[in-house]
């Protein structure tokens, strides 16, 4: 567990003030471990970050120091602070409908690793998500939806594609899809690939259970 931040001693009743983000998870491996532990005690109902105005406080000084970046979905089931238990300054965090890439998307990524030295990039899908349902039933139907929800859709059709429209798991099969190609999009991003080949960032996919609150890692497969 990351030490606590020093500062005013703390009187009885009050609640404790949060950890900041370890010093110690600097490379990819060890920030996914991180992470993976502070889902493990989301999970276990034994989260230590509480999210208390004092934690705020504690980092609002000194200069941030993320050690991962998750592109999520802006599903409201699925807020990364909390599933993950990290505190103030621990993770960057982008939301989109269905984590869909946009250039306001990778060039916020490619700020937080050149700038701020993250190492790690996680890219978490969802079971149920709307914007993989949407996609499904536009390819199905045939008709695409109207204003910027037709770009979402765009984004994520070839996952549903790929997985097989009518294919009775094309839903759970296409968020896999969908995840692991975003995956490989930032791999391949011109600023984050050279550091990727290098060893020195890892892009990451991952899977959110709704019903237990698990996040696993993706394999790179199709």
């Amino acid at each position: 567990m990351p030490p606590a931040p020093t500062g005013a001693a703390r009187t009885p009743g009050q609640p404790p003030v949060d950890a900041g983000p370890s010093r110690a998870a600097r490379t990819p491996r060890a920030a996914l471990a991180e992470l993976l532990a502070g889902n493990r005690r989301f999970v276990s109902g034994r989260p230590v970050h509480g999210h208390d105005v004092t934690a705020a406080a504690a980092v609002a000084s000194g200069d941030q120091q993320p050690y991962a970046v998750l592109l999520g979905c802006i599903d409201s089931r699925v807020p990364l602070e909390a599933i993950f238990d990290q505190t103030f300054g621990s993770i960057c965090v982008i939301r989109t409908g269905g984590h869909v890439l946009d250039r306001a998307v990778r060039g916020s990524i490619e700020y937080v690793v050149a700038q701020l030295g993250v190492t790690l990039v996680m890219v978490l899908g969802h079971e149920r998500c709307g914007a993989v349902a949407a996609t499904v039933d536009s390819v199905r139907t045939g008709r695409r939806p109207d204003g910027d929800l037709g770009y979402l859709v765009e984004r994520i059709t070839p996952a549903v594609t790929g997985a097989g429209p009518h294919d009775p798991a094309v839903h759970p099969l296409a968020v896999r899809r969908h995840v692991r190609g975003t995956v490989r999009a930032l791999r391949a991003d011109d600023m984050l690939s050279g550091p990727v080949a290098a060893g020195g960032v890892d892009v990451v996919g991952a899977l959110y259970d709704l019903d237990t609150g698990e996040v696993t890692v993706l394999d790179d497969g199709a």
